[in-house]
C-alpha cells in the first residue's frame, strides 16, 4: 500500500477515535424496580412503570442466552436463570438470566438519548449491574453517569452460548465469545 493510503487511513482511524472518546458520559437512572424508582425524588410513578415495561420486553430480546439452564449459571449464578419465551431451532428450551433492575434516561436532566434496558448481575461481579452486551454500569442505584457506549440499546442476540457435553469445561461455541463478569 502507497504510504499517503496508509497515512490517510490511520488519520481517519485516529480521527474516528477522538469523536468515541468526546462523547459526553450520560446521565442515566438504575432502580431494581418501579417502586424503587418512584420513591426517588423527581421521578413520577407512571414514567417508572413505563420504562420497567419497556426494559422487561427488552429483556427478551437482549438477554444473553443459553442452550441448558447450568451454562447460564456458571455466568450467573444458581437459582439466577429462567426459561425464555422460545426454543432452539431442535424444539429444546432456551434459558437466560433474571432480569435484576434496569436503566433508563434521567428525567430530570430531560435526557432522551439513553436505551431503556434491563440490568443483570453476574457470579463473578454481584455487585455491579450489567447490560446484555455485558457492559458494566454501577454499582448502586439512583442516578448516575455511564459512558455513552453503555448507555446505548444492546445488540440482538441471534444465537445461544453452549458449553462442551458430559461436564466438561469447554469454550463457547458461538461466534460471539464473551466472558461476563469481572
Amino acid at each position: 500500500m502507497k504510504r499517503s493510503k496508509t497515512l490517510k487511513l490511520a488519520l481517519m482511524g485516529a480521527s474516528a477515535l477522538a469523536l468515541t472518546a468526546c462523547e459526553e458520559p450520560q446521565d442515566v437512572a438504575i432502580f431494581e424496580n418501579a417502586d424503587q424508582c418512584s420513591q426517588q425524588e423527581g421521578f413520577d410513578r407512571s414514567s417508572c412503570e413505563e420504562n420497567m415495561k419497556l426494559a422487561e420486553a427488552e429483556h427478551i430480546r437482549a438477554s444473553p442466552k443459553y442452550t441448558s439452564v447450568e451454562d447460564c449459571e456458571v455466568d450467573f449464578g444458581a437459582t439466577q436463570c429462567e426459561i425464555a419465551p422460545m426454543q432452539t431451532s431442535s424444539g429444546g428450551s432456551v434459558f437466560m438470566p433474571l432480569m435484576m433492575g434496569y436503566m433508563m434516561g434521567n428525567m430530570l436532566s430531560g435526557n432522551s438519548r439513553v436505551a431503556t434496558q434491563p440490568l443483570y448481575r453476574s457470579a463473578d461481579d454481584a455487585k455491579n449491574f450489567r447490560t446484555g452486551d455485558n457492559q458494566k454500569v454501577a454499582g448502586k442505584t439512583g442516578v448516575s453517569k455511564v459512558p455513552a457506549n453503555v448507555a446505548k440499546a444492546p445488540t440482538t442476540k441471534t444465537s445461544t452460548l453452549k458449553r462442551g457435553g458430559f461436564g466438561a469445561s469447554a469454550p463457547r461455541t458461538t461466534s460471539r465469545s464473551r466472558s461476563f463478569g469481572g
